[in-house]
């Protein structure tokens, strides 16, 4: 996760470079002639079925470059009107708003803009979340009982936690989630908190998976983690199967946020139609049940229904805050770097 670390990083020193590299051309083509070309932050293994579905129902050949979220959304940064890409899909928002502020999204076409509530796309229309997902608190039962799971993340700091604790911090969905709580709380609330879960002796992991694995196996007793890992697991093992549970925090504290997967047309592809047919299709009902039946994260679509046992998406109140704020990850990273989670 260093080189998602430093792309990040990278990407305020990219934005300030852009008209220099904008001024090279020669990027993707609005033609529909060809592959369309897509900088995908999904990974392959996960979408990689789903473009092949895509194509076989459409005709229309996809280029996928597959890489991590930040990294490419650098690459974008860096490469500029240069760039091949015509299609950006992202794993999370903050991404999708680095990418914007740099200039490089052509409006989502009228057929996509509106597709979704307004609170899980960009107020300019210049992107669109696919699927949503939630941040829980998945708890081990046998340590702590379901009335006791704190009701704010700011309760993680208590001492009674001490040890006890398991985030990702080099995961996006993490780093996502401490910037609403910058946006949200401010900075110095937020670098206290940090601060307060490594003097509490914080565990770290590298992704949501292994931190829902320590807390089913008690070697953790909580843990920040996405809603759609638990559902993923327990349709793998069964629910009676599952040490852990997941308990949603109370209204409008940061450890609800719904972040959103999401997509973007690059300007080179503004008149392909191609390009629009891909965000389409990726918001039909067909597409978003996929989703739901995959990876047990939210449609976005309100005609689509969310998989079994999930709280209501309209239920869910996390901080009162535009997706399209969470562009500042920089800052995140280097307030992690600072407190030394990262």
């Amino acid at each position: 996760m260093i080189r998602s670390t430093r792309a990040l990083l990278g990407l305020a020193a990219a934005t300030l470079a852009l008209p220099l590299l904008a001024a090279c051309g020669g990027g993707g083509s609005g033609s529909a002639d060809g592959p369309l070309t897509v900088y995908s932050g999904r990974s392959e293994e996960l979408v990689g079925p789903l473009f092949a579905q895509f194509t076989e129902q459409t005709g229309i050949q996809l280029e996928a470059r597959y890489g991590d979220t930040a990294e490419l959304a650098a690459q974008l940064i860096e490469e500029g009107d240069a760039s091949p890409a015509q299609v950006y899909f992202a794993q999370d928002a903050g991404a999708l708003g680095a990418v914007d502020a740099a200039g490089l999204f052509a409006p989502l076409p009228a057929s996509v803009a509106t597709t979704v509530p307004e609170n899980y796309r960009a107020p300019n229309a210049d992107w669109t979340g696919v699927t949503g997902r939630a941040r829980v608190i998945a708890y081990d039962p046998e340590q702590v009982p379901a009335p006791e799971v704190p009701q704010s993340v700011f309760d993680l700091t208590d001492p009674k936690w001490r040890g006890e604790v398991a985030i990702a911090p080099t995961n996006a969905s993490f780093q996502a989630f401490v910037t609403a709580m910058r946006i949200s709380q401010g900075d110095d609330v937020t670098k206290q908190w940090l601060e307060g879960l490594v003097a509490n002796d914080v565990q770290t992991y590298e992704k949501n998976g292994l931190i829902l694995d320590a807390v089913d196996t008690g070697q953790a007793a909580l843990g920040l983690v996405n809603h759609y890992y638990w559902y993923e697991k327990a349709a793998e093992v069964g629910p009676d199967a599952m040490r852990a549970q997941i308990a949603f925090t109370k209204p409008d504290d940061p450890g609800s946020l719904v972040n959103v997967a999401g997509v973007g047309i690059l300007k080179s592809a503004a008149d392909n139609p191609n390009a629009a047919k891909f965000v389409e299709w990726l918001l039909s009902p067909e597409t978003q049940a996929w989703f739901v039946d995959n990876t047990f994260e939210y449609p976005l679509v309100p005609s689509v229904a969310a998989a079994e046992g999930l709280p209501p998406l309209d239920s869910l109140r996390g901080p009162d805050i535009a997706l399209a704020e969470l562009a500042d990850l920089p800052g995140t990273l280097a307030m992690l770097e600072d407190v030394g989670l990262i």
